[in-house]
């Protein structure tokens, strides 16, 4: 009974007179369609991984509605693998997270890691994942992810990790999943990556949709407002 009045206090519990809300995305509304690669971008603090946890379901909307067709799958470059397994068993448990079958992932265990390029100095893949630099950690989520064919897949920041030869192979399978009807959104503060993946570019500034338009367009007035 104790626990179940303490319960309530806490649902019942109002914000206090001196707390202020902060929205981290406001009244931001647009509709994406299959085939479409966009870029979103703005100054950090913006919200535009806020928006990508929101469209994945992550983050519930506290006003508004968010309607996907299909499954959405965020890829972030701090998405948890398991440190203390290999990056082989966790090629096998990141394709069963995604929800392909163990044939599925041994099919395309190679493909994914010669994609990583983490096995170019050496056998990494047969050690634990304590043991990776942050950038070959990130490359693997990627390469992982981008195994599978997804309705819509949200890339946050995953290609500014790696040397210029892994994002090239990037990009292009970014254009290949576009080609197979799904739905890409990338986050990256690089703009060339922007500019050679996205066919259209969300602005965000402060959660509010500043700028929504073809990607040449949009990255320019934001180059031309970061410029000043």
């Amino acid at each position: 009974m104790y626990k179940r009045q303490a319960l309530n206090r806490i649902v019942r519990r109002k914000p206090s007179a001196g707390a202020r809300e902060v929205h981290a995305v406001k009244g931001v509304s647009f509709t994406a369609y299959r085939g479409e690669a966009i870029g979103l971008i703005g100054s950090n603090g913006s919200g535009k991984s806020t928006l990508l946890k929101a469209i994945a379901g992550l983050l519930p909307a506290e006003r508004g509605k968010v309607y996907t067709d299909g499954q959405p799958s965020l890829l972030g470059v701090n998405a948890a693998l398991m440190n203390d397994l290999t990056g082989e068993k966790n090629v096998m448990l990141g394709g069963l997270a995604m929800g392909m079958s163990r044939e599925q992932i041994r099919e395309r265990y190679q493909d994914i890691v010669d994609f990583s390029g983490i096995n170019e100095k050496g056998d990494f893949i047969t050690l634990p994942m304590r043991t990776y630099s942050s950038g070959m950690a990130a490359r693997l989520r990627f390469s992982i992810a981008a195994a599978k064919d997804h309705d819509v897949l949200m890339i946050d920041e995953a290609l500014a990790t790696g040397d210029r030869a892994f994002q090239k192979r990037s990009e292009a399978r970014i254009r290949e999943l576009r080609k197979e009807a799904g739905t890409v959104f990338l986050v990256s503060h690089n703009n060339k990556s922007i500019r050679d993946t996205c066919d259209r570019v969300l602005w965000l500034e402060r959660g509010e949709l500043l700028m929504d338009g073809p990607t040449d367009e949009v990255v320019r007035a934001y180059e031309k407002e970061t410029a000043r």
